[in-house]
């Protein structure tokens, strides 16, 4: 890796602002015929800083890695954000790790960026250190999220996460260039499910961003498989049978099986409605079979993920 040009950032999301810096590195790499790839922190430097946040990932890094293989980055670097990296000046940064560890030729960064210690670096100290240590900095300038996402609002991390959390789904995959997705071993739950007729796969989302408190269309793909596979999945806290901590209920069509303990993907395709409390379980039984056909339908003429 050495010697490579890198794109440097935290690139939650993978949205359009993130891949402007990632191709703007590849290109560079490409030119230069030097490896290309990402240096992002894990955890991100939010969670060091604030450890009683809970975590809001768009993307599990895993996914992030798969996505980035796909553009073409020849490596992907997580540099583990603790306190000796936290502490770091703006040139300790550049030194120890851009130029020590890594010698790389060239960094791209959005126009955004800043580093070190409390933020202390940007884009403009970022050139001054590669001008002394001999690497090119190259700066992506704002990329829109786009009118239906927010205009010419710069794309961001934050505007996915207000997306999401608003049950903006399609505005979410336009940014994001695919359906949001989120994973998870399947949990035991109350099991109430199974005795109404709508057996769930349950998840935590424990480090991933909340969707907004409702019913999706969603698809499904079972830890071992390769095919996605129709369902509906419900958000919230259960206020009809009684709150309890925010969970991920799926089920999925036309098929049973034991899923405790397997690791299952979730892509939202569509919010279909708010939660709701019901004034009996016959009614909320009624509501969920009027779900089931709107999620059919709607998963009927839409493009199943990659």
């Amino acid at each position: 890796m050495r010697g490579a040009a890198i794109a440097l950032g935290n690139f939650d999301g993978l949205h359009k602002g993130h891949r402007a810096v990632v191709s703007s590195a590849l290109d560079a790499a490409s030119g230069a015929k030097v490896p290309g790839g990402v240096m992002m922190f894990d955890p991100p430097p939010y969670v060091f800083f604030q450890p009683d946040l809970r975590p809001r990932r768009i993307m599990s890094i895993e996914r992030r890695v798969e996505l980035l293989g796909e553009m073409g980055a020849d490596f992907c670097l997580a540099i583990p954000f603790d306190a000796r990296v936290a502490e770091m000046t703006d040139e300790d940064f550049c030194q120890h790790i851009l130029v020590d560890a890594l010698g790389v030729s060239s960094v791209s960064v959005g126009f955004d960026f800043f580093y070190g210690r409390n933020r202390m670096g940007d884009v403009d100290s970022l050139r001054r250190f590669g001008d002394r240590f001999g690497f090119e900095v190259h700066m992506v300038e704002k990329v829109a999220a786009g009118h239906e996402a927010g205009g010419e609002d710069k794309a961001s991390s934050t505007r996915v996460r207000e997306c999401i959390g608003e049950g903006r789904m399609e505005d979410v995959a336009r940014m994001i260039h695919g359906y949001w997705r989120v994973s998870g071993n399947v949990e035991h739950g109350e099991q109430r499910g199974r005795t109404i007729g709508f057996p769930t796969a349950n998840l935590g989302l424990r480090e991933f961003h909340h969707p907004r408190y409702g019913v999706y269309a969603v698809w499904a793909r079972i830890e071992g498989e390769d095919v996605w596979r129709n369902s509906v999945a419900s958000f919230g806290r259960t206020p009809t049978t009684g709150l309890r901590d925010p969970l991920l209920e799926v089920v999925i069509f036309d098929w049973s099986g034991d899923l405790y303990g397997k690791r299952l993907d979730v892509a939202f395709g569509t919010f279909l409605r708010p939660e709701e409390k019901f004034d009996s379980l016959e009614a909320l039984i009624a509501q969920m079979d009027l779900d089931c056909d709107a999620a059919r339908k709607w998963l009927a003429r839409a493009d199943a993920p990659n």
